[in-house]
Order: C-alpha cells, then sequence, then structure tokens
C-alpha cells in the first residue's frame, strides 16, 4: 500500500520560511545512513539507525564526537567526516526531492522570502541541492560554517532569519527531526513536522 504524506500547516500567514535540506526538502537521508554506516565502520564502529535519526540536524562532527562519548570509540572526527562526506557525494545523483514540501516552496518562489537552514557542511548542501535543481531557489543557505551551536540550538534558524530580514516570530520552519523541531521551538518559530515514510499515513486503494 502507497503513503501519503500529511503536513499540518499552521492556519497563520507568514513573513518569512526556513526549510531543513536533508530528510525535509531532499529525501537524502538514507543515502546520508549509507555514507555513515561505511565510515564508521571502517573507524572500527557502528552507527544505530535509530540513533541517526533522533540526532538528523546535528553538524557532522558533533555526531562523531558523541559516537565517541557514548560507546567509547576513538574515530578521528576530521578523517571520519571526510569519510562519511565522500561517500555521499559519490552518491549525490539518487538525491530525490520530498515533493509535497518541495511543491510549497516552488509556490512561494518569488512571493516569501525563504531560507535553507541545515546542520550539514555547505558542500553537500549546495550539492545535495543542485542535484534537485533548486539551489537557486532560496534567498539564503546556512550551513554548519555559518553559525556556533548546531540543532536543537536556536542559532541556525536565527541566522536563516536575519540573512532573509524576517523577525523570527513571523518565521515557520519546516523539520523532520526531533533535533530540528526543539531548534525551531527555541528560535521562537513556528514549524511544519515532516513525517519520514516510516510514519507517513498509508493511501487506501481505490
Amino acid at each position: 500500500m502507497d503513503t501519503v504524506m500529511v503536513l499540518e500547516i499552521p492556519s497563520r500567514t507568514f513573513d518569512g520560511y526556513i526549510f531543513d535540506c536533508d530528510g525535509t526538502i531532499a529525501d537524502s537521508m538514507p543515502i546520508h545512513f549509507i555514507a555513515w554506516t561505511k565510515a564508521v565502520r571502517e573507524m572500527g564502529g557502528e552507527i544505530p539507525e535509530d540513533l541517526f535519526y533522533q540526532w538528523g540536524g546535528k553538524p557532522t562532527a558533533v555526531i562523531v564526537e558523541s559516537l565517541n562519548e557514548q560507546f567509547g570509540y576513538t574515530m578521528d572526527v576530521a578523517e571520519t567526516v571526510h569519510r562519511k562526506e565522500s561517500y555521499y557525494l559519490e552518491q549525490i545523483a539518487a538525491v530525490q526531492p520530498i515533493q509535497p514540501v518541495l511543491d510549497i516552496a516552488k509556490s512561494l518562489h518569488g512571493v516569501k522570502p525563504m531560507a535553507i537552514a541545515s546542520g550539514g557542511h555547505r558542500l553537500l548542501v549546495e550539492a545535495t541541492l543542485n542535484a534537485l535543481g533548486i539551489l537557486e531557489m532560496f534567498d539564503a543557505i546556512v550551513c554548519s560554517e555559518d553559525y556556533q551551536r548546531g540543532k536543537p540550538f536556536p542559532d541556525p534558524f536565527l541566522e536563516a532569519a536575519r540573512r532573509i530580514k524576517i523577525e523570527p516570530a513571523g518565521c515557520v520552519v519546516f523539520e523532520d527531526s526531533p533535533t530540528g523541531i526543539a531548534a525551531a521551538k527555541a528560535a521562537g518559530m513556528d514549524y511544519v513536522w515532516v513525517p519520514s515514510a516510516e510514519t507517513r499515513q498509508p493511501r487506501q486503494a481505490a
């Protein structure tokens, strides 16, 4: 049975729209997980799938540090990050959009200021958006190089709001992870939860 994404959109109007990238506008999380699994195993560790999705939105280096701390690994952070990102880029052509979210973004393009706010490095985020042909659609792209504290801290979303010149209270965030939702709440922004494939509603056969 197919599934259909149900987005609960707040009824109020917003001045600015901020989208997470991976798992929100780009269906890239499975590819990221493959890359993570390969890189971490080569460095002598494992990354549980449930933790991977729970930590979605966290900067890459922070995830490696968290794995080291939680499981007693001694993975070199820079080398693990480098391997993971290289493996992701090798598969970039396989990235597909999350169409309902992309449709919303397309409908707002040129109408409302829009930004991407991601926990990923700029190289990967821009490569993902380029693969989907939508890089130029956004007025600002905020990546891990652009702030000090990543999600669940509000910094990525506050920086995105600053760059599109909209007050935080006038922004809505589209997010797929608990970490990202926490960051949106901390920023004082409304949010739309983008469900994963596993939690979408089933579409009944006609």
